[in-house]
């Protein structure tokens, strides 16, 4: 029988959606606060991958992904998310109920990429307070794999090498413990 153990620490990251420079610095401003200093930040990409956002957040969107200083419980991932839900609201413009921003939450451990998302699917666990957990990728022979349901944009160049930069500094802290 295995023995229950305390939740993991893990490497918490938001993948960014933008178009607005302006409303990114304010959001940088609040993830900090909440969750302490940011300290890798991806090279910027096209989100060029689906017209998903297009209707909502407008053309010429903006991707990258950060990652904060201090690790986290895994066992936090919803209020994560309801925060960040929380940011980008702050910022929707409230005429047209529509967002400037998407922050999507995550975490990075050894083995894997988990995202958190409000959206129930076949892949998704129920976590809490209407969040769901998603395992978007594993850790395979040095890189990140594709699973079905794994999203373009957090397998392209500039994604594997943030994630692959931020799990080795999850290693580094997790072998200092």
């Amino acid at each position: 029988m295995g023995v229950i153990g305390e939740s993991k620490q893990v490497k918490l990251f938001c993948g960014i959606i933008f178009s607005n420079e302006e409303i990114k610095c304010n959001s940088f401003e609040k993830l900090e606060k909440k969750f302490g200093k940011i300290d890798l930040i991806s090279d910027t990409i096209p989100f060029d991958f689906s017209k998903y956002y297009n209707s909502e957040m407008g053309d010429n969107l903006k991707r990258f992904w950060i990652s904060f200083e201090k690790l986290a419980s895994a066992a936090d991932l919803a209020e994560i998310k309801v925060f960040t839900n929380f940011i980008e609201n702050s910022f929707v413009i409230y005429n047209y109920n529509k967002r400037k921003i998407n922050i999507d939450p995550g975490y990075i451990t050894p083995a894997n990429v988990i995202l958190a998302t409000t959206k129930d699917y076949s892949h998704r666990i129920y976590l809490k307070k209407g969040i769901y957990g998603e395992v978007t990728t594993i850790y395979q022979k040095n890189s990140y794999i594709k699973l079905p349901w794994s999203y373009p944009d957090y397998l392209s160049p500039i994604a594997v090498r943030f994630f692959l930069k931020t799990r080795a500094v999850l290693i580094n802290k997790l072998r200092r413990k």
